[in-house]
């Protein structure tokens, strides 16, 4: 008499089952999809980043937020109180002068905040062994007491000399122009200075933006200013000076913020156009690098003795990239993590998949078992399904019959973890014993208190010789239910 299994098995789909693992069966944890990790997320600076890593600030960022906040609060007052009476009363150009104003400030604002100032990238390890050993060798051999002469190189620049200092930081020689920065931790090339009002760097790849949005600001602030007094100035022709004050108190407000802030604004905006006209940058200018005060012969070799041609040479010219590609991914080999049904991870090495059986023996194992399953219970011998032993979970084996295979099934392969033993082959884990019973599923270990499922006899208990009567093992009215739970053994024994 057979299980019934032909319907049952075109319907369930089986997945492979390894039978050439040294490990115990039980349930792997499935490998979590590795995601690709950027450039952004390692970086070694005191750097925040932002929207992915698009944008790249400093990690004080308080005054900027402050900055952001005067602008955006004096020019609402101005567009939410002066703005309409000026509008009516004089021209309807100034607010949209003001906004134009306010849009390019706040334009320029953000992007000299959040780019990449032209920050140079680190010096890898072996990069860094091999300046260490350029630097030795030039110094020679060094003896007690011996103390190594500075680290700097010397470049000519149009026929000025130019020392390129070591910066023991980033392990690089720093380009002409190029300082350390103390606050972002990073070699800025063509640094300017650190700017805590934009909170972030300004150097060679946001000076240009720099520039103008303080040259923008100090137009916008006159702007404001001057049309703020002249609204008060008409109001207090018509109805007086403190009726002024009261039908307009944020006129108050405005004035005393650009009266305190234009002086600074507009001086640093002249300021920087000096140095755009001369092709500097404030840390040369602070320092004094090419001051006639060093030396007669000294000179700015990178001014092109043309006050328009530095100009266009420091807002026109071309943007150079970024050298960090701070949004690359990271190309990495470090071992995957490996998440278990605890929630607990595991570094997964190559040698796990030593262990694992290859996809044509699996195949060959997943026919084995389900050809097995679809023999005759009764034919010669019992099949038994369940665990080898007590039942664990995670742990299962399967008991089939050996000698007495009909010839049309196929041979049985040779694999590890299967052993004859008499007429019965049972194939189980290393470290699994024969029990009492055995049981179609973990699941299915029997409670104190729940029924007793359905179990059939080892046969290393069998009596009278190894035989057991077909009747003591067959009855017509539990078949149904000894077919459901074969094939949900088998079905959860394929899931593992």
């Amino acid at each position: 008499m057979y299980l019934g299994l032909d319907e049952p098995v075109r319907e369930c789909q089986y997945n492979q089952i390894c039978t050439r693992n040294s490990l115990p069966m039980e349930t792997l944890g499935h490998k979590k999809k590795k995601i690709p990790r950027r450039k952004w997320q390692v970086f070694p600076g005191r750097n925040r980043f932002y929207c992915n890593g698009r944008v790249m600030m400093a990690r004080q960022t308080g005054v900027f937020y402050l900055t952001l906040v005067l602008i955006m609060v004096t020019s609402g007052l101005f567009f939410a109180f002066d703005c309409p009476f000026l509008a009516s009363n004089l021209t309807p150009a100034i607010p949209v002068i003001g906004g134009v104003l306010f849009f390019f400030v706040l334009g320029m604002l953000f992007r000299a905040s959040f780019s990449d100032p032209g920050v140079l990238p680190r010096a890898t390890p072996d990069e860094a062994a091999d300046l260490e050993r350029q630097i030795g060798a030039a110094n020679g051999p060094s003896g007690p007491g011996y103390r190594p002469p500075p680290r700097t190189r010397e470049v000519v620049i149009n026929g000025q000399t130019v020392k390129l200092k070591y910066c023991f930081t980033c392990k690089i020689f720093r380009p002409p122009r190029a300082s350390h920065c103390s606050l972002c931790d990073n070699c800025v090339e063509r640094f300017d200075h650190h700017c805590p009002w934009v909170g972030n760097c300004v150097g060679k790849r946001n000076y240009r933006f720099f520039y103008l949005f303080i040259l923008s600001l100090s137009f916008l602030t006159v702007f404001i200013f001057a049309f703020v007094i002249t609204h008060v100035i008409l109001r207090s022709n018509r109805t007086g000076f403190l009726s002024a004050l009261k039908d307009s108190p944020a006129s108050v407000l405005e004035v005393l913020v650009c009266f305190f802030s234009v002086w600074s604004i507009v001086g640093l905006s002249g300021f920087h156009t000096y140095l755009i006209s001369s092709n500097q940058t404030t840390n040369e200018d602070i320092k004094g690098s090419w001051s006639n005060k060093r030396a007669k012969d000294n000179y700015n070799p990178y001014s092109y003795g043309n006050i328009l041609t530095n100009c266009c040479a420091a807002l026109c010219g071309p943007l150079p990239p970024s050298l960090i590609d701070r949004r690359g991914f990271i190309q990495s080999d470090t071992p995957q993590p490996v998440s278990h049904s605890n929630g607990s991870s595991m570094y997964a090495s190559t040698q796990l998949h030593t262990h694992m059986c290859d996809q044509e023996h699996c195949i060959q194992s997943t026919k084995f078992i389900l050809q097995a399953a679809a023999t005759p219970l009764l034919h010669s011998n019992s099949v038994m399904i369940g665990g080898g032993g007590p039942p664990f979970p995670g742990k299962s084996s399967l008991v089939v019959p050996c000698a007495s295979l009909a010839p049309s099934q196929p041979s049985l392969p040779s694999m590890p973890g299967l052993s004859c033993a008499g007429d019965m082959l049972t194939l189980r884990d290393p470290d699994t014993h024969c029990h009492h019973h055995h049981f179609a599923s973990p699941e299915e270990t029997p409670s104190p208190s729940g029924p007793m499922p359905l179990t059939l006899p080892c046969a290393a208990h069998m009596t009278h010789g190894g035989h057991i009567h077909p009747a003591q093992l067959y009855d017509p009215a539990s078949q149904d239910s000894l077919h459901e739970d074969s094939v949900r053994g088998l079905v959860k024994l394929s899931s593992v």
